[in-house]
Order: structure tokens, then C-alpha cells, then sequence
């Protein structure tokens, strides 16, 4: 019995001997290295995808190529500057029912403007009409803009006809009351070798005989207008167009974005907004002074879009984005920094950048000699944001914006 007992117990005592005890801890330090080497994967990976990432974001091609601009700090929002909430007792009109009204005009107690579906419209009371279509439908996106049209700037000359710029299709005389449309200048032509690619604002001579317009970029359309800024090239020009002749001729050349465009009532000179450059130059087109250029206001608190006059004399300047100070201006801290604009484009789309400028109403009025006389807000653009336009009309100040669904009206006696 104790032989047969031995041979019972003896594998047993084998199982809980020398060799299972080594057996387990080998197991045991598998596992150990196999949940390391899991949390090294785990860990790792992250890294290793950033690094991907990274290599892509360089070997990709940014689709601008930025100058190197040093424009000086932002001036500090007090004394004429002093933000306010005027244009908060502004009132909305046509809300949801215009697209963009960049620029606005009138004839009477009509106002005129162009939407971002290529429409002329009038507006009178509370209804709209279409005077005319300068493009061709469909309409409503990026890729149908050049054929659809954007009218920009807008005015009314010696014959109460309408001027209007379009972006890409060209210059036109409108008849509001027969809605005849001629084009005087064909938009992408070649004018001294380089491209008509971005018709912005006009002006036209008492005489009627002279239209002032600015061409923003010869490499860059409006709708690639943020690329534009960042890149800022010195491609921008202010040309003329000679009603007579017909002929294009350029008036001054190399400007960083040229926008807003208005004729001195002296019709010898005329101011320009150059919006990268955040200042407005007067260009002297004829008389003794013809040809100089000196600088009419610098260094504005925001950047300035179109240019229209006052009934004080002087000029109501749109500011499209504000150049906050105190706090934080992006695009100038952007603007000694082409490596830093080439990787935000590398990363995020145009419309996600847009939506980084910060929502702010800003318009300032200039006297003749370009010093501040005045300035209009809404920070925190509640009601009136991103304006491209002030027009000044029986006592009431007209905003547009190329961003807003709307006209906005705000009643000066109450500013």
C-alpha cells in the first residue's frame, strides 16, 4: 500500500517542483514584456503618426508663396478710436433676402447694389428688383463665381447711369431705367503685360469722362481674396479707362492688395486703399503735381476696404477687419512670419482661416487731410460686422458687407 501510495503522490509533488515554479515565471515575464511592448506601440504611435503627419505637411506645396511685411504695431483703440456701440442702433434691411451687398449707391431715394450671385438690384421701400445680370447662372458657389460675376464696387454718373466693377467679367455702364448694359472693359484681359484678375472699386470723373478703378491682383481672383492678403504680393494697380479712346492705361503700380478707390473734389487727385498695408495713399493723376504719390492715412486701426465721401467733407473708410489693441491682430502677427502663413495654409482651408478674423462693425470717418474725425462700432459685431462699405445718403449712413445677407442703416443724428 505505501508503494502504491508513493506512486500516487509522487506526480503530484512533480507538478509543484522546480520546473513549474521556472515555467511560471517565464510566463509571468511574457506577459510583462507583451503589456510593455503594447504600451510602446500605444504610446508610440501617436508620435509616429504626428511625424507622418509632419512629413506630409512639409513635403506638401503651400499654394502661396508670402513676402516678408513689417507693418508697425496695430494703434491703440482710444482718443477717435475709443471703441463704442454706435453702430449698434443700426437697423437691418433686405436681411435674408440680399446676398453680399458689397458697395451701394443711390439715385433719389433708391438705392442700387451688386449681391454675390451677379445681380444689380434696386431697392426702393421695402422691395428689391433686378435691373440686371451681368454673368451667366448657376450661381451660389466658389467654382461658379468667374462665370456667374461678382459685382463689386458701384456708382452713379454724369448721366445717372450705374458704373459697376465685376471682379472677374469687367467694367459696365448700366441704364437703370432700360437695364441696357454696355462693357467698357473686358475683365483677364492684358493691360502693360499683366492680367486684369481682380477688378475691385471705380470711380468716375464729374465729366464722365475718366473711370478710376483699382485691379487688386494679376495673380490672385476674389475669391481666392484671403490668399491674397496673406501672400501679398505687390502686383496690385490703379488704372484708368478713357471714355473717349476707350484705352486702358495704368496710373500707379506695385500696391499690396489696392481696394477702395475715390476722387478728390478737385478730380486732380484720388485716394486708394491699400487694405495689406492697413494705410490709404493719395495719387495725384493730373496738374502740376501729376504722378506723386504720398501717404493720406497710415496705419489705420483695421484694414481699410472702400472709401466714400461725408457730408462734413471729409471720407467715410470701411474697415473690413479689425487690427485689435489691445489683444490680438493675426494678421500682424502673420505678417513678418511667410513660413507661419505657408503651414496655415498647408493645414486649413480658406473658409477656416476666415473664420478666424474676429467679428467686428468699424467704420471711420477722415477729414480732408486724412486725421480722424470720428469712428463707429459694434465689437463684438452683434449686428454690423465686416463692413465693405459706408454710403452716406438724407442723413442715414448705408453699410454693406461682402459677408452679410443684409444692408445695415444707421441714423447719424443719433451716432
Amino acid at each position: 500500500m505505501e508503494s502504491k501510495q508513493v506512486l500516487l503522490r509522487g506526480p503530484t509533488r512533480a507538478q509543484g517542483g522546480p520546473g513549474h515554479g521556472r515555467q511560471a515565471m517565464w510566463n509571468k515575464r511574457f506577459s510583462r514584456a507583451r503589456r510593455g511592448v503594447k504600451v510602446l506601440v500605444l504610446c508610440s504611435l501617436p508620435a509616429f503618426l504626428l511625424f507622418q503627419l509632419l512629413m506630409v505637411v512639409l513635403i506638401m506645396e503651400s499654394p502661396i508663396q508670402p513676402d516678408l511685411l513689417r507693418l508697425s504695431d496695430p494703434p491703440v483703440m482710444g482718443g477717435c478710436y475709443q471703441p463704442n456701440l454706435e453702430l449698434r442702433a443700426a437697423q437691418r434691411l433686405f436681411e435674408d433676402q440680399i446676398a453680399g451687398p458689397e458697395s451701394i449707391v443711390n439715385i433719389g431715394d433708391a438705392l442700387y447694389t451688386g449681391t454675390a450671385d451677379g445681380e444689380i438690384l434696386k431697392l426702393v421701400g421695402n422691395r428689391s428688383y433686378v435691373v440686371a445680370r451681368l454673368g451667366r447662372p448657376p450661381c451660389g458657389s466658389r467654382e461658379a463665381e468667374p462665370v456667374c460675376g461678382r459685382p463689386l464696387g458701384i456708382r452713379v454718373g454724369l448721366n445717372q447711369t450705374l458704373f459697376v466693377a465685376d471682379a472677374y467679367l469687367g467694367l459696365f455702364e448700366i441704364d437703370p431705367t432700360t437695364a441696357v448694359v454696355s462693357r467698357l472693359v473686358v475683365g483677364g484681359q492684358l493691360v502693360a503685360g499683366r492680367k486684369l484678375t481682380f477688378i475691385n472699386d471705380l470711380d468716375v470723373s464729374r465729366d464722365g469722362r475718366t473711370v478710376y478703378f483699382t485691379s487688386s491682383s494679376s495673380r490672385w481672383q476674389r475669391r481666392d481674396y484671403l490668399q491674397l492678403i496673406m501672400e501679398a504680393p505687390a502686383d496690385g494697380r490703379v488704372l484708368q479707362y478713357d471714355m473717349d479712346s476707350r484705352e486702358v492705361t495704368v496710373v500707379m503700380d506695385n500696391l499690396r492688395f489696392p481696394n477702395g478707390i475715390q476722387l478728390l473734389p478737385d478730380q486732380k487727385s484720388l485716394l486708394v486703399a491699400e487694405t495689406t498695408m492697413a494705410r490709404i495713399h493719395r495719387v495725384h493723376v493730373s496738374g502740376l503735381q501729376q504722378g506723386q504719390v504720398d501717404v493720406f492715412a497710415e496705419n489705420l486701426p483695421g484694414f481699410p476696404d472702400n472709401i466714400r465721401p461725408s457730408s462734413g467733407g471729409g471720407y467715410w473708410v470701411a474697415l473690413s477687419t479689425v487690427r485689435p489693441n489691445p489683444g490680438f491682430s493675426l494678421m500682424d502677427f502673420l505678417a513678418p512670419r511667410p513660413w507661419l502663413k505657408k503651414l496655415a495654409f498647408k493645414l486649413f482651408s480658406q473658409e477656416v482661416l476666415m473664420n478666424m478674423a474676429p467679428d467686428y462693425g468699424l467704420v471711420v470717418e477722415l477729414d480732408e487731410n486724412g486725421i480722424c474725425l470720428c469712428s463707429l462700432h459694434d465689437p463684438q459685431g452683434l449686428l454690423v460686422a465686416h463692413v465693405s462699405q459706408a454710403h452716406e445718403h438724407d442723413g442715414y449712413l448705408y453699410l454693406g458687407s461682402f459677408r452679410a445677407p443684409f444692408i445695415s442703416r444707421l441714423q447719424l443724428s443719433k451716432a
